[in-house]
Parts: structure tokens; sequence; C-alpha cells
């Protein structure tokens, strides 16, 4: 068997191979078929083309394959030869058609006609397949061309760019680019992935090529340098050979520079007129010409391209061209990393201005630059201690920067290193970002035991910054500000840990009852630090904090200043903190569809860079839109996505517990949303999320309690949580409780108290921007009022509450109130003309209706807001109605059409 004939190994090409499978099943429908594979080169198109007609061939199917190749094609249908096995000779184009057809058309089962390669066939032979699809229907046959693009033949493209039906391939992602690594027998961690990715563009090909060709020890190095694949550096190195000289010094340049502006490549090539050469490099294919901001910019054609030009150039040249660059390059970072390229030895006096230059970059929160700069120094430095010392700094600067990934793929090489007090912060950060509780208090707590703080006053404040994260993913608002302060007395001012302590000590403020004073500080900290990066991390504790504080609008404005990180080198890990908080702001405001798309946009990011911690954050507001749309599917999915265990941060554990809760009460399952909810009554969950506004979800509990029957429960639970609201004068945390309330003195007969909790409630909501609590408490204000008898004066109260609803696009809450309106009997009316239910009460209608689902009488009295006992009662007025004797009968009677015809 030739690799030809080898059926190819496919990723991520599932929908693409099904698609052309439904087509060649169309054909027998609909008559012959074209349809053009396309993608970018080495993007699989010649693999999912061989594995189409393989499978095609292993099921029985007849295939006629053939291949373009560039030398061939002005052989006049020679391609076509190929697919009849035989030579056809000089003959006229309806000749060469008719010959085709008739080659297929006594076929039973459709025929599969590919050309691989198809940009270099000859255009007759192209002609000859464009025409007998057109032209002869009784061809059952499917014509299957596979090219890259661009088609660089003209004459192949006349034809080619005619042809509509298009399966067309994308790029790998970065898990799909590891599951072919995987596949190929290496095991990629995921930074390795996704920076093979990067350099590959996503491409099978050059991905497959480079996993051969590489020794297994490059691929356990978690930042190596990629060269181009052989195929490429080849071809590569053929077009430099045609280029003229002018054009092929601006190649190297170029190579060297990365992206830059044409008169800077220029003056590094020495070329005085760059148009012509720019052309001609354009033309080959080996640069790509960039407008961006009014500036006309070169960069290569893609990594493997640049790789390949710099493999080209010798090591002396390449370090002239890097010792020039510096000279002529503004950005100092850009300048001192050409400076150590240039230098293959060590360099004390240079690696001490990379440092100078990492820390002047670490006051704004640069944190990657801080992260490369610190690794470049660290090469070129000879003394161990001085060497390690930075790469744990690197290492920090690289969590610091969001590049959760990156840092994780980089463990065992800091492990390796000696035992300091910075090396064990550093790994007890990437342990917090991680979500890994454990093991971050161990490593931070043993950097504690030996810094000697009166020595090394800064990585003493590291560590107490480190242990203010800490707190906070630990819900532990006393604690975080205890490590603030220490941190404070200990940091330089203006340096990052006093910086981003501060910006952080705001949380720990708001979490012990301050909010007030939280504000005030962080719009002094937002003068003092301006703009830039530290401005971000200062953006998320305001917008956090306000909008637990009620401040909504200033939350969502604040809170969307803090996500983007494209500018002011912005940090990946307080983007995550402010999508997540960003999405709950959006979710209290009712705007649901930005919500969603906050925090899936928070998810993909989250999963991209590794930062477990947020994760379950994202997913409760998720959770609870899909919940309350109907969506079980995705609402189940991200209630997984949340899940949290005893080893992880309360912080994921709180929200994990309110993802799965806001699920359960969706549904109506009240038990469930107490078994989501219990974890967070016992000890492990003390400290900041009892405080008001900060977590919502004493009223959730609350209100499940009641409905569950267990009153003096509900009753001692809430009087806590009611005094704390009231002793911190949190409106929308006192409005929840007071609906709970409500509930609960509805539950117990006292109607009149229940009226002013319910009130006092919709008052305290009445300006606030909240439509999600108010339509929750005139839900519970109408059910109350409906269970007590009192139907028309609950019939308002609950057009208020569907109406919010409506709004909303809380589907589940919709069907409820409709449910309880019919109840009532008020405004919805028996359907006319049905045999079945004609004879029914309108609760005796909901009763049937929702036994009829499938719900126990304990669930139906649940989801009414009646007892157990009062739904077997209807349900035996039901049966003797209806003349039926079970539950499986009476599903059956509701199942059954009605009406006539």
């Amino acid at each position: 068997m030739t690799d030809a004939d080898a059926t190819p190994v496919l990723v991520a090409r599932d929908a693409q191979l099904a698609d052309l499978q439904q087509r060649l099943l169309r054909v027998g429908e609909s008559g012959p078929g074209l349809v053009l594979v396309t993608g970018g080169p080495g993007v699989g198109t010649t693999s999912l083309v061989r594995r189409f007609a393989a499978d095609h061939v292993a099921a029985g199917g007849r295939c006629l394959r053939a291949e373009g190749v560039p030398w061939e094609q002005d052989v006049r249908l020679g391609v076509l030869s190929q697919l009849l096995g035989t030579p056809v000779g000089p003959m006229d184009a309806g000749t060469a058609v008719d010959r085709l057809g008739d080659a297929v058309a006594a076929a039973e089962d459709p025929v599969l006609v590919v050309v691989d390669d198809a940009g270099h066939a000859d255009p007759a032979s192209l002609q000859a397949l464009w025409s007998v699809v057109r032209h002869r229907p009784d061809a059952r046959l499917l014509v299957v061309l596979a090219a890259t693009t661009p088609v660089t033949s003209a004459e192949a493209a006349s034809v080619i760019d005619r042809v509509s039906e298009r399966v067309v391939l994308p790029p790998l992602d970065t898990g799909q680019v590891q599951q072919l690594a995987a596949l190929a027998g290496v095991d990629l961690h995921p930074t390795l992935a996704d920076r093979l990715r990067r350099f590959t563009s996503g491409r099978p090909g050059p991905v497959l090529a480079l996993l051969a060709e590489q020794p297994a020890e490059r691929w356990a190095d978690f930042a190596p340098v990629l060269p181009a694949p052989a195929v490429v550096a080849a071809d590569v190195g053929r077009r430099l050979a045609a280029a003229g000289g002018p054009a092929r010094t601006l190649a190297e340049a170029v190579a060297v520079l990365g992206r830059a502006p044409v008169p800077l490549a220029a003056a590094l090539a020495g070329v005085a007129d760059p148009l012509a050469p720019v052309d001609e490099l354009l033309a080959a294919g080996l640069v790509r010409w960039v407008e961006h901001l009014g500036a006309a910019l070169v960069e290569p054609a893609d990594p493997m391209v640049g790789a390949a030009v710099l493999a080209s150039v010798g090591r002396v040249r390449l370090a002239e061209l890097h010792r020039t660059a510096a000279s002529l390059v503004d950005d100092p970072v850009a300048r001192l990393d050409h400076l150590v390229s240039a230098s293959p030895m060590a360099d004390a006096g240079l690696a001490d201005e990379l440092e100078e230059l990492a820390a002047d970059r670490a006051r704004t929160g640069q944190w990657a630059a801080v992260a490369q700069l610190l690794s470049s120094a660290a090469r070129i430095t000879a003394e161990r201690g001085v060497r390690e010392d930075r790469l744990a700094r690197a290492f920090d600067a690289l969590v610091a920067s969001g590049d959760t990934l990156g840092a994780a793929a980089a463990v065992a090489e800091v492990e390796s290193l000696r035992e300091t007090p910075l090396r064990n912060a550093a790994l007890g950060y990437l342990a917090i970002v991680r979500g890994r509780s454990a093991e971050a208090e161990s490593r931070l707590v043993r950097a504690w035991d030996l810094v000697n703080a009166d020595r090394e006053p800064d990585v003493a404040a590291m560590i107490c910054h480190r242990r203010v994260l800490h707190s906070l993913a630990r819900c532990r608002g006393h604690e975080l500000v205890e490590w603030a302060d220490r941190a404070l007395e200990l940091a330089t001012p203006g340096s990052p840990p006093a910086v981003e302590s501060s910006a952080i000590r705001g949380l720990g403020v708001a979490g012990t009852g301050r909010g007030a004073q939280a504000l005030a500080d962080y719009a002094v900290l937002a003068e003092e630090v301006g703009h830039g990066a530290q401005a971000q991390r200062v953006a998320m504790g305001r917008g956090w904090t306000a909008l637990a504080l009620d401040e909504v609008d200033v939350a969502r404005e604040t809170l969307a200043s803090a996500t983007p990180t494209d500018f002011l080198s912005g940090s990946t890990r307080i983007s995550l903190w402010a999508h997540a908080w960003l999405a709950r702001a959006h979710f209290v405001s009712g705007d649901w569809d930005e919500a969603l798309r906050t925090a899936e946009q928070g998810t993909r990011l989250a999963e991209r860079t590794g930062m477990r911690l947020i994760e379950p954050l994202l997913a409760w507001t998720r959770a609870q839109v899909h919940g309350l749309r109907g969506e079980w599917q995705l609402a189940d999915r991200a209630v997984s996505d949340a899940a949290a265990g005893p080893r992880d941060y309360e912080i994921m554990r709180v929200a994990g517990a309110l993802a799965r809760a806001s699920v359960a009460e969706a549904r109506a399952d009240y038990a469930g949303v107490l078994r989501a909810l219990d974890p967070l009554r016992q000890a492990w969950a003390g400290g900041s999320i009892d405080e008001p506004g900060a977590w919502p979800w004493a009223d959730v509990c609350a209100n499940a309690l009641v409905l569950e029957g267990r009153h003096d429960e509900a009753d001692a639970f809430l009087r806590p949580h009611e005094q704390r609201a009231a002793d911190r004068g949190h409106r929308s945390a006192q409005a929840r409780l007071r609906y709970a309330r409500g509930r609960l003195l509805g539950a117990t007969g006292d109607l009149e108290a229940a009226r002013a909790a319910f009130q006092e409630s919709a008052d305290l909501l009445e300006d606030l921007p909240l439509p999600y609590d108010r339509a929750r408490t005139h839900f519970a204000w109408g059910q109350t009022l409906r269970r007590a008898g009192k139907r028309r004066e609950a019939d308002p109260v609950l057009q208020t509450a569907r109406d919010l609803y409506v709004r909303l696009g809380a589907t589940t809450y919709v069907e409820r109130c409709d449910r309880e309106l019919r109840a009532g009997g008020v405004h919805i009316g028996r359907p006319a003309g049905d045999r079945d239910v004609v004879a029914l009460t309108p609760q005796e209608e909901l009763v049937a209706d929702l036994v009829a689902r499938g719900m126990t009488n304990r669930e139906v009295g649940t989801e009414l807001f009646v007892s157990t006992k009062t739904v077997q009662y209807h349900l035996t007025r039901i049966y003797a109605k209806l003349g039926i004797r079970s539950r499986g009968e009476l599903a059956a009677v509701r199942a059954a059409p009605t009406g006539e015809g």
C-alpha cells in the first residue's frame, strides 16, 4: 500500500466529512454534483478527500481519482486520462464530456470523482468535469475538487472560482493541535500546543511535519524556538534564491524585526528605495503588507516563513542585523531583545539593564513584558544565584500576566531551582490562579516561614500580596485586609505589591461591612494610579465593590473598562475577574444576552489561559440565564462547568453552589435548591459570603425552606441575615430578605404581615435597576395571595411579575405565572371544544397537566404552592370526571389529539 492509498487520520474534520457524505447521498435524488474542498496550504484538503474516497471505496462504492501537478498542467486532458485510466488522446471538449459521462452513466450507485491539487490540473479536464455535471443529468457522480488557496494558475482559477458549492476547512484550534499531536505519539502541554498552533497557523500539515522532524526533547522544553518544517524551509530557500539582492536583504530585515514600518525595515536592510523589493517579496509570498493606524507595515508572510528566512542567515550576519536593529528601534524592550539575540555569551551589564527595565515595567503592571525581560536576563546571567532569582521572578511575572498555562509548563524547571521564599511564593501564586487552595496555602506558609522581612522586605511584601489574593479566593475579608496592610508596611510606595494590595484591599474592606469606605478608598487610589495597567486593577476592584453595593450602572461602566487586555498592557488575570463580575452586573440589570456574551467570552479566555479559579464564577451566570430560559441542556452543562469540590477555593465552591441552586430553582426543585446551598451553611463558608450584597443566596435558601414546609428553620435562618442587612443599610439585600420573610409569614397564616413585608420589598427595589429582583418579589407575593384565597388581589401582582419576566426572557417563570393566573381563574379561560378538560376547573386543569407530565404529587404541590393532600383531592376529582383510574391513563388522555379532523 502506498502513502496515497493509506486512510488518513483526521482531527476536527467530522463536520466537513459528514457534509461530503451527505452530498454523495443526494446525487441519486438531485443529479450530479460538483463541490470544492478548499483552505490554506497545509490545512488538510488532501487528507480529507483521501479519507472520503477511502470510506466510499470501503463501503463498496466506485471512485475515480486524479491529482494535478504543476509540470503536467499544460498536458491537455491529462487529469481526465488519470480518471479514465487510459490516455484519451486529442479530442474536442464535447467528446471529452461524453467519454466521461458514458463511463459513469451506467452505474447504479453514485460514483465519486476526486481531483486532488486541482489548482494544478489542466484547464481542459476541469472544464470537462464542469460540463459533465451541467449537461449529463443521467451521470450519477459527485465531483470533488481539492485546491488550496490562492490558486496560482489563472487558467485553473477561471474554472475553480466558478464552483459555488464549497467545503472550507478552518485552521485547528489549540485543543485540536493537542489531539493531533497525541495521535502522532507526542504528548503536548497545552501551552506548547498553543505555541505550535500559532506558529503553524493551525494547519495540520506543518504541525505533523514538525512533530515528525523534531526530537522528542524539544517538546519537553516549555518555550522552544521552533524551526520551519523542512518542506517550508526548502520552499522559502528557493524563493529567496530567486529574489534579487535588495529583496533578499529586505526579507532578512523583516524576519529580524517582525512586524515593522517599511522605513525601519529598509533602514535595517540598507535599501534606499524599498518599494520595488517589497513588491518582489509580496509576489514571492515572503512578506505581507499591513496598514495599521495609517502606517505602512511589513511582516513575514507567516511565522514559519520568518523562521525559515532567519535560518538561512549566517550567525555572524544575524548578530550584526540584531545589533543594528537595536540602534534603530525606539521601544526599549525591543532594543534590549535585539541585543540579547545578538549576544550568545553571558553579559552581566546587559542582564542588569534588562532587570532595570523589568522593574520599571513592573511598576506599571506590564507583567508580560516583565516576564520576557527577566527571562532574557536570566539567559545571559552566569552567576547561579542571580540567574535563579531572575528565573523565579520571570515565572512570577508570567503568572501575573495571566499566562497560567505557560507558567504551568515551566513548573518542573522552577521546582528544580534551589528553595527560596521567592520561588515558593511564585509557585503559590500559580496554585492560586489554578484554584488549588491547599497547595497555595502550603507554599505560601513555607515562603513566609523562610523569608527574613528585614533583609528582603520586597520579597516579604510580595508574599503578603499573594496572601491577599489567597484570602480573596477564600472569601476571608478580615484576613485580606490584614495581609494587605502588612504588604503596604513592607512594600516601597508605588511598587507592584503596594499598588495591587491597595487595589484588592478595598474588596476586603467591603467584605467586612465597610462598603462606603471601600468606594471612597478606590476613588482616591484611582487618582493616584492614573492610567495604564495598574488602573485596570483598581477599576476591577472598584466595579466589583460597586456591584455589591447596588451601584449597578457604575459597576457596568467600570468593569467594562477593566476587561480589555489588548492595550495599555492589561492583565488577563484582572480581565477575567472583570468579565465574571461584569456578567453579573449585566444579569442583575436585566441585560441577559450581554450577560451570556460576557460570561462566554470570559469562559473562553479562562480555558485558553488555564485560570480555573474564575471559571465557576463565569459558569454561574451562564447556568442561571439558561435555567431561567428553560434551556436545560445548556444549563446543566454550565452547572457541570461550575462544579467545585472540598479542595477548591471557597469562591469557587460558592459560585458552584449558586449555579446548582439557580437551575434547581428554575425547575421548581426546592429540595434540590437546599441540597445545593446546604454547604454554604457549614463552617467552611464563614467570612464574607454572608455579607449583604456579596452573594445573593440567603433569600434563595429561605424561600426554599418555606416551600419545603420547614418554617421554623426558615425563621431561624432569616433572622441573623435580616439583622446584618439592616445594620449595613443594604437595600437590595433587605428587599430580597423581606420577600422571603413575606413568603414565610404567608405560609404561617399572617397575611397582613406578609402583605407588609412584600410591600417593603417592592418599595426598597423601586428605584434600583434590579428587574429580576422585582420580578421575584412580585411572583412570591402573588403566589402567597393566591394561596390565601385572595385571587383577585393576586392577579395584578402576578401580572406584574409576568410582565417583568417576559421582558427578561425568563421563559420558565413566564410559564409559572401563566399557570398561577389560570389557577386563579381570572384571566385564562378554558379551551373551547376540548372534550378532555371542558369539565375541569382551572386548578384541576393545572394539576392534570403537571401530573400528565410525570410530576409526583409532592412536586405538583411545590409547583402550585398547595399541599400534597390538596393535589390528591384534585386528582381524585379529575379521575372521576374523565372516567379514568391511573396517572398513565391521564397522560394518555392529555396527549390524545382533540377537536375534529
